[in-house]
């Protein structure tokens, strides 16, 4: 416990440096897969600390290995890195200096207090048994990033197979101040994204049955996939399918030959991960068939569910409570619908990923801004529990041999 206290404090007492180097990265976001200003801010931010550091050969990523004093197993603690194309509006000091360009997701947040955690842990190399890689990441907004490193082999950095990995990502709003939340089991959903396009056959708005519209059919589609997630799925284990945009025509008398339906699909189990796009493609097949027409189904897949360890969560929680209060911790009641890469880790050996509040003081979490807004904002000092809680996560997994 006393370890414990001495480690937040240490967090605190970094906290100016760390908020320098999160405004300092807040400057300059870069999106996808590719951040070299990132890169080169987290290079020189571990500089000192006797890290064994690659960087990424597909990707501009950064793995930086600790070793510990004593032999022992690896851990894995997670940023990543990269920002939104959201133009900013937040009129904080440090807005983002590239045009069209935002952290609006905190993911300089995250850079940050992975540096802050990589520094405590420097400073108790000689508590150490074991290593802890380091793994910065760009491309977890939509490019998969993690994917890329797992395949250059950030889970075996130390020498050997990591046997737990730890994340967290900061939240603008939802959480009130100061709180760590997360959950056992999925802790995020898979999202999908899928192109159904109707095929019919134009013609004149005066005469439709000698054409074949497609888009009484595509309307009829998304009605029928509604009814779908009710009665082709267990309620208790829920499929959310959004129709974002429907497209057809050019001209208010003139049937169009094809209509098309942008949609996204989110599961929250490997169950009806597997059983969505056989049962979606089933529905927009039939019902364009029912009319004398076709459907093409286009389904992409996304990231997989995100899964906590029930061990490694009841070990988060744990920690943040004896680090920041028996208050700090709040159990998420059910998962989130977005998505998250970190679960491409999740699914290669056991973890814990969380979220920690950094809604500025006194804002309400009903109404803050939240992450991906061009208004989000995010509290500094949520950098001291997010490199505490991970560095603790380390250190407490490690000497679990």
């Amino acid at each position: 416990m006393d370890e414990l206290t001495g480690l937040y404090d240490d967090a605190r007492a970094m906290l100016p440096e760390l908020a320098e180097l999160r405004h300092a990265l807040h400057r300059v976001p870069e999106l996808g897969l590719h951040l070299p200003r990132t890169q080169a801010l987290v290079l020189e931010a571990l500089e000192g600390l006797g890290l064994e550091v690659t960087t990424g050969e597909s990707l501009t990523s950064v793995v930086a290995v600790l070793r510990g004093a004593r032999p022992g197993p690896a851990v894995l603690l997670r940023g990543d890195m990269d920002a939104l194309p959201v133009t900013e509006d937040t009129g904080e000091p440090f807005t983002s200096e590239h045009e069209g360009l935002m952290h609006a997701c905190g993911h300089d947040m995250h850079v940050a207090g992975l540096v802050g955690a990589a520094r405590l842990l420097a400073a108790r190399r000689d508590e150490i048994a074991g290593s802890v890689v380091l793994m910065f990441q760009p491309g977890e907004e939509g490019d998969g990033g993690a994917e890329y490193m797992i395949r250059e082999g950030v889970l075996d950095a130390a020498g050997e197979r990591v046997v737990a990995a730890y994340g967290v990502h900061v939240s603008g709003g939802l959480l009130p101040h100061g709180v760590v939340a997360g959950r056992a089991g999925t802790a995020m959903a898979a999202p999908d994204d899928v192109t159904v396009t109707v095929h019919g056959v134009g013609g004149h708005g005066s005469a439709p049955h000698r054409a074949a519209d497609p888009v009484p059919v595509a309307a009829e589609i998304v009605l029928a996939l509604q009814a779908m997630v009710t009665r082709r799925f267990d309620v208790f284990d829920p499929v959310v399918v959004t129709v974002g945009s429907i497209h057809a025509g050019t001209a208010n008398n003139v049937i169009p030959a094809s209509a098309t339906l942008e949609i996204t699909v989110r599961t929250f189990s490997q169950d009806t991960w597997t059983a969505a796009p056989d049962r979606l493609r089933e529905v927009c097949e039939h019902v364009a068939a029912a009319h004398g027409m076709t459907a093409t189904v286009d389904y992409r897949r996304g990231y997989p569910v995100t899964v906590n360890d029930p061990h490694e969560l009841d070990r988060t929680a744990r920690l943040a409570r004896s680090l920041f209060g028996d208050d700090a911790w709040v159990e998420m009641p059910s998962p989130l619908a977005g998505g998250e890469d970190f679960s491409y880790v999740l699914q290669e050996v056991p973890g814990a990923f969380v979220f920690v509040s950094a809604i500025l003081p006194g804002e309400d979490p009903r109404t803050a801004p939240y992450n991906h807004s061009p208004q989000a904002r995010f509290d500094d000092e949520a950098l001291t529990r997010s490199a505490a809680l991970l560095a603790g996560l380390a250190l407490d997994r490690l000497a679990e041999g």
